[in-house]
This record gives structure tokens, C-alpha cells and sequence, in this order.
């Protein structure tokens, strides 16, 4: 078996000088350069099934789910979240959760979601 070639040495050195607090924030700058991406990509991409299971966890029954998420799919809202679409209704309307769900499963408040959320179709 060949031994392992350890460069641990060679690596550490520039890190050799700095304090305990230098190497935490060094640490914090190269952990928020390696999770961006994977922030850039959340922002930007959902999914049925993410969204699905917002709603899920929002209270919403598995048939409810995937019925709000179908309509906001079809007329172009899922990227603004299907939970975030319900949220708005809940607020802006001062109705229950469940009330903004089932506006949106019967279509009754695409309109608004889309002036509000400027979506032109």
C-alpha cells in the first residue's frame, strides 16, 4: 500500500499567523462563498413539489396542495411561491389561510395575485 503524501503542512501555511478570531471570520467568508450558490439557486427555482409541501406544512391537505399549486402554475405565479401567493390573499384580504386557498383553487383571485405580483401574460 503506497503511503499517503501529506501536504497538511504546505497548506496550513497561510494560515499559520492568524488569531483564533482572524480564522473564524476567514472561515465565515469561505462558507458564504461556498453556500451563494446554492442561495443564488433556491431564489431563482421552485418546483411543484417544493411548493406542494410549503403548503403542506401551511396546513393544507395533500388534494388542496396540488390543486393551488396547479392553477398558480398555470397562469404563471408558481415562481412567486405558492405559499407566499396564499400569504398575500391572507394579508392583503384580512381572510383565513384556508379561505385564500380555496379562493385560488376556484380561480376567484388569480386576477389580483397577477396585478399584484406584475405577472403579464
Amino acid at each position: 500500500m503506497e503511503e499517503r503524501k501529506d501536504d497538511y503542512l504546505v497548506r496550513r501555511e497561510h494560515l499559520k499567523k492568524l488569531s483564533d478570531s482572524e480564522l473564524r471570520t476567514y472561515f465565515l467568508e469561505l462558507s458564504e462563498k461556498i453556500v451563494e450558490p446554492l442561495l443564488d439557486l433556491s431564489y431563482k427555482n421552485t418546483s411543484k413539489s417544493i411548493e406542494r409541501s410549503v403548503l403542506l406544512r401551511m396546513g393544507f391537505s395533500s388534494i388542496d396542495a396540488k390543486a393551488i399549486v396547479d392553477i398558480l402554475d398555470e397562469n404563471s405565479l408558481l415562481s412567486k411561491g405558492a405559499g407566499h401567493s396564499v400569504y398575500i390573499l391572507t394579508k392583503n384580504k384580512n381572510i383565513s389561510i384556508e379561505k385564500a386557498g380555496k379562493l385560488i383553487v376556484n380561480g376567484d383571485e388569480i386576477e389580483y395575485l397577477m396585478e399584484h405580483f406584475k405577472i403579464h401574460v
